[in-house]
């Protein structure tokens, strides 16, 4: 059986025994209402205890049509980096992952920082800063590694000789602290709409501008994006409804592991941007979608089982799942509406983000204890067994009678329960450090009958750690943390990078030993030979 709905050059396919669920999902939906509901903007599509919450947060959807009136804005702000051949966007969350996917897509050169890695923002520090221009990027204003970042590279402009005023644009909402830090210091601000979530942020000021300040051709995006405006508001032949419908009916009947893989979409990383978006919007109350981003289509862990469903980007579904092709603008919108419909069907709310506050809190009382500038380790205690290059800490007793680390990796996979998951965090460099995200398919390899996720720290901490925490019960967390060779310090605050990571890491682990999920920690006394090491007990 086959369900295809298109809307011009987009299209969403629905294959084998998903069509009838899907299609008995879909005509409730079409009975409420829920099309011409959602995109009028009405807050109580998630019940009376979302509406509050909602009823501020729903400017996304007609994003493409009201961004339009930034182009201006966007195009004076370009011309302050005229010239320069570098832009890095230090920002958070979905709309920073959104501008990194847009740059990528147009092959444009954006370099974004969304973690605390210390080795990685000295790299990005001493390479080319007489010709970097930096965006900031945070819409509550409140984001702590935000903070430092922009610290750092104020004082790392006026090191250089460069005024940081020329070289620092800040997007954030009117009236948060960065607004006024940075109207203070004298940075250009572009104000972002309040109205609308950070996570579904990508067509608005958040998304739009690191990517117009490289070049982008914005105005496309959003053309693209309000192309399929008037096929959601339809109640019937709606691509993003049917797509809402086949990703919420999947879930409430059990297959809520989404299987990710990129068939041909000509867009670098979009899987990694609706995995964000589907985690952070639906993982929560113990219920909602567990993303999995595979490699390739035939990566480790493609395999059919009763608790997943298969999406390819770009391509052609299995005999049984989900396929989406489409322009990129076209995607966004088409996503955005379809998850926020898959919320309403699985019965949470798309807003809401209660794991990610405590795990911030968490970070944020850790950091106040660490005023003498010492590393915040009180938590960490003595590694349960010790490897080469890699200390083990967890629970004692998961490891009993592990004598190495391949020993102590085959516990923490007998671990993860039946329809369960394993899940590595990698609070380490994404660049220098890229041979951990090796560790997601060597793992899969060994653990066949569950899935296994990846992702880096501050993506972890900001996205896809909402599912993991709150989302379908089972998750088994393998936390990846190491030694810095150099430290960077934070202007004006007591710590420096190296011990806000760690306490990033740390405020994650209370969060998910808090819910209890199992969660391991990995330290790297020294990151490429630990690297290596955790490589070689995994491949054995």
């Amino acid at each position: 059986m086959t369900l295809r709905v298109t809307a011009g050059r987009l299209s969403v396919t629905v294959q084998g025994d998903a069509v009838a669920r899907t299609e008995e999902t879909l005509e409730r939906l079409t009975y409420d209402g829920v099309p011409a509901a959602l995109m009028a903007g009405n807050a109580s599509l998630w019940g009376p205890d979302a509406a509050g919450r909602a009823a501020g947060r729903l400017g996304w959807v007609d994003a493409p049509e009201t961004s339009r009136r930034l182009l201006p804005e966007l195009s004076e702000a370009a011309g302050r980096f005229a010239g320069l051949d570098r832009v890095v966007l230090a920002g958070t969350g979905g709309a920073a992952h959104a501008a990194e996917v847009v740059a990528r897509a147009h092959g444009t050169d954006l370099t974004v920082l969304d973690g605390a890695d210390p080795q990685e923002v000295r790299r990005v520090l001493d390479d080319r800063l007489d010709r970097t221009g930096l965006v900031v990027s945070s819409k509550s204003g409140r984001a702590v590694e935000i903070d430092a970042l922009r610290r750092i590279f104020e004082q790392a402009f006026r090191a250089a000789g460069i005024d940081p005023a020329e070289r620092i644009v800040v997007v954030t909402d009117p009236g948060s602290p960065l607004e006024a830090a940075a109207k203070e210091a004298g940075h250009r601000v572009v104000l972002s709409d309040p109205e609308v979530n950070g996570r579904f942020a990508a067509l608005s000021a958040a998304g739009l501008l690191p990517a117009a300040l490289c070049g982008v051709d914005v105005e496309r995006l959003l053309e693209e994006a309000t192309a399929v405006l008037p096929a959601l508001r339809l109640p019937y032949d709606n691509a993003g409804l049917t797509l809402g419908a086949a990703l919420g009916a999947a879930a409430s009947r059990g297959r809520d592991k989404l299987i990710i893989s990129d068939g041909g979409s000509g867009v670098p990383g979009l899987g990694g941007w609706v995995e964000q978006l589907v985690a952070a919007a639906t993982g929560k109350d113990g219920k909602g979608i567990l993303p999995v981003v595979l490699e390739d289509p035939a990566a480790p862990g493609a395999g059919a089982a009763d608790d997943r469903l298969s999406l390819i980007l770009g391509g052609r579904s299995r005999d049984t799942g989900l396929a989406v092709t489409g322009p990129l603008g076209a995607q966004i919108a088409l996503w955005q509406f379809g998850v926020a419909v898959a919320a309403r069907v699985i019965g949470v709310d798309p807003f809401d983000e209660p794991a990610l506050r405590e795990t911030r809190a968490a970070v944020a009382a850790l950091l106040r204890g660490s005023e003498d500038g010492a590393t915040p380790l009180p938590i960490a205690g003595e590694p349960v067994l010790v490897d080469g290059e890699v200390e083990v800490h967890g629970p004692a007793e998961l490891f009993h009678g592990a004598g190495d680390l391949r020993g102590a990796l085959g516990a923490v996979i007998r671990a993860v329960p039946e329809r369960g998951h394993l899940a590595v965090a990698a609070h380490l460099d994404r660049v220098a450090d890229a041979a951990a995200g090796r560790m997601r398919p060597l793992l899969a390899r060994r653990l066949r009958t569950a899935p296994v996720t990846f992702g880096w720290g501050g993506r972890v901490l900001h996205s896809t750690g909402q599912a993991l925490k709150d989302g379908p019960p089972g998750a088994v967390v393998l936390q990846l943390t190491g030694a810095a060779d150099e430290d960077v310090p934070v202007p004006g605050r007591p710590y420096g990078l190296s011990a806000l990571q760690l306490a990033q890491a740390f405020g994650d682990l209370r969060a998910l030993r808090s819910r209890g999920r199992t969660a391991v920690r990995l330290h790297l006394r020294d990151r490429a030979a630990g690297l290596a090491r955790l490589e070689s007990a995994l491949a054995d």
